[in-house]
């Protein structure tokens, strides 16, 4: 492999289970408003909720309003449903709060981070403020290049358009050569920055993409980003601490890492 000059990351189910956060925050939001004065039971409700997002998308801004509009009014007569509405989106909120990214997320960022050779970015798919809000709840800021983050509804082009990612690298003054995307949506993550000629890395982890597939294959296939970490050390030249705590890599080493590229 050439030099490798940025690495660009995936938010959702790649730094952080997304799956897990937004079944636990929607089940949590559903006692709440359970708590507070909707007479029905929490399975019933989070069927209603599953599915109001799953019609208007979970980017829409007043999911808990609909819900208890598509509910029948005597469940909640008697309390405010302003009051309900506000105990859910209360309870969803806080959820967040304990929002964490996969253990393996924060040691690694760090390593490439004091390294110094590579700049870390996220080009993601989603609302301005909402996924800025993420990556400050997962702590990586930090790590990240200033001005590397790029979230599709602030750059105006959206996931799987290719022109997101060759943004984000020309913004930057790279080729996209030089540039490395870890993501774990073959469709998304994987077949736009190939076709760019991006160094393309698909996180699989027990997420809602494991088991699709796109119609191109990744440079190279990981579960863990202590793969990734090898395979920065062993095919980039990257030098960074190895789990038994020595410093290997450097661009002189010409060894290929043990997650290897897929094949073709």
């Amino acid at each position: 492999m050439g030099k490798l000059s940025a690495i660009f990351f995936d938010i959702d189910d790649t730094l952080y289970s997304t799956t897990l956060f937004a079944s636990l925050a929607r089940q949590n939001a559903v006692q709440a408003m359970v708590s507070t004065g909707l007479r029905l039971p929490v399975a019933v409700v989070r069927r209603e909720l599953d599915e109001v997002i799953a019609e208007f998308t979970s980017n829409y801004p007043a999911h808990f309003d609909k819900l208890l509009r598509r509910l029948p009014r005597e469940s909640w007569a008697g309390t405010n449903r302003a009051l309900i509405v506000a105990a859910g989106v209360r309870a969803y909120h806080r959820t967040k709060e304990d929002l964490a990214p996969f253990p393996d997320v924060l040691p690694l960022l760090r390593q490439v981070h004091e390294q110094g050779d590579v700049l870390i970015g996220v080009i993601t798919h989603g609302l301005e403020i909402k996924q800025a809000e993420k990556l400050l709840l997962l702590g990586v800021v930090p790590f990240l290049h200033p001005e590397g983050i790029f979230i599709s509804d602030q750059v105006g082009i959206s996931k799987p358009n290719p022109k997101l990612y060759s943004r984000a690298c020309a913004a930057l003054g790279l080729q996209p050569g030089e540039c490395m995307y870890v993501g774990d949506n073959p469709l998304t993550d994987i077949d736009p920055p190939n076709s760019l000629g991006m160094v393309t890395v698909r996180a699989v982890r027990e997420t809602r993409h494991k088991d699709e597939h796109g119609v191109t294959e990744a440079d190279y296939t990981i579960n863990r980003f202590e793969e990734l970490a090898e395979l920065l050390r062993a095919d980039f030249g990257l030098t960074l601490p190895t789990p038994e705590g020595r410093v290997a890599g450097g661009r002189s080493g010409d060894a290929r890492s043990e997650a290897g590229p897929a094949s073709p």
